[in-house]
C-alpha cells in the first residue's frame, strides 16, 4: 500500500484542484453522471480521466467480491480495505489520482471517501472510518446526488447482480450518514453541490455542468 504521509493527517485536509467526486445512494446515478461529466469535459477541450472506487486493482477486486456476496469480511475489515484501496488510488505514481492531476487532467471519480463514511461508518462507527480516511486529500468539487432511498432501490431492481448493502432499511441509514459526512466537511475549501437526483439524467447533467462552471478551451 502506498505510504501515508503524516503531514496530510490534518483538518481541514488538502483540496486537489480539478478533482471531482460523485456520491449518492445506490441507484442515485453516480456512474451515469460521472461518465457524462467526463465526456462533457473532453468535449470542452480538456483532458479528463474517469475513475471509480472500488478500483480495478487487487484490493478493489476483493472488495467487489465481498460486496457481491462471493466472499466474506467483517465490517471493520471492509473499512480498512476501502482505505487501503483509496491509498493506492490516490498515490499510485503512474496512474493514481495525484499523478493524473499532475498531468493537468481533470479526474472524475465515481465514489470516494464519503462513501466509506456513509456506508462503513454506519456499520462500524463514524469515528473509526473518519480516522482511516483523515489522511486523504479532498476533491475540489463534491457532487452529491440527493435521492430518496426508495427511489434508488426501485431503479436498481433491474440489475442482474445485487450488492449486500442494497436493502431499504440500510439505505435509509446510509442517507442520514451521508448528511452527517457532508456537514462534517462543510467548512473545508471543497465545494459541495447537492443536486436533486430524482429528475431525468439530462436535466441533472446540465445542472452539474452549470454549477461546476468549467471554461471550454476555444
Amino acid at each position: 500500500m502506498a505510504s501515508i504521509k503524516s503531514s496530510t493527517n490534518s483538518f481541514p485536509p488538502e483540496v486537489l484542484p480539478r478533482f471531482i467526486v460523485f456520491e449518492g445512494l445506490d441507484g442515485a446515478g453516480t456512474t451515469t453522471q460521472s461518465r457524462r461529466l467526463a465526456d462533457r469535459i473532453r468535449s470542452a477541450g480538456h483532458a479528463a480521466v474517469l475513475t471509480a472506487e472500488p478500483t480495478p486493482g487487487p484490493i478493489g477486486q476483493h472488495i467487489r467480491a465481498v460486496l457481491s456476496g462471493k466472499e466474506r469480511a467483517t465490517d471493520v475489515t471492509m473499512a480498512y480495505l476501502f482505505a487501503a484501496d483509496r491509498s493506492e488510488h490516490l498515490d499510485d505514481p503512474e496512474h493514481g489520482i495525484r499523478a493524473e492531476l499532475a498531468r493537468s487532467r481533470y479526474v472524475v471519480c465515481d465514489r470516494y471517501l464519503f462513501s466509506s463514511l456513509a456506508y462503513q461508518g454506519s456499520l462500524c462507527g463514524f469515528e473509526l472510518v473518519q480516522m482511516l480516511n483523515a489522511p486523504f486529500a479532498l476533491p475540489e468539487h463534491l457532487v452529491f446526488l440527493d435521492l430518496p432511498s426508495e427511489t434508488g432501490l426501485e431503479r436498481i431492481k433491474s440489475r442482474s447482480l445485487s450488492e449486500i448493502y442494497e436493502t431499504a432499511g440500510f439505505q435509509d441509514t446510509v442517507y442520514h450518514a451521508y448528511r452527517q459526512a457532508l456537514q462534517q466537511y462543510a467548512d473545508c475549501n471543497m465545494q459541495i453541490h447537492r443536486v436533486d437526483g430524482s429528475r431525468d439524467p439530462e436535466t441533472i447533467a446540465e445542472e452539474i455542468w452549470s454549477r461546476l462552471a468549467i471554461t471550454p478551451i476555444l
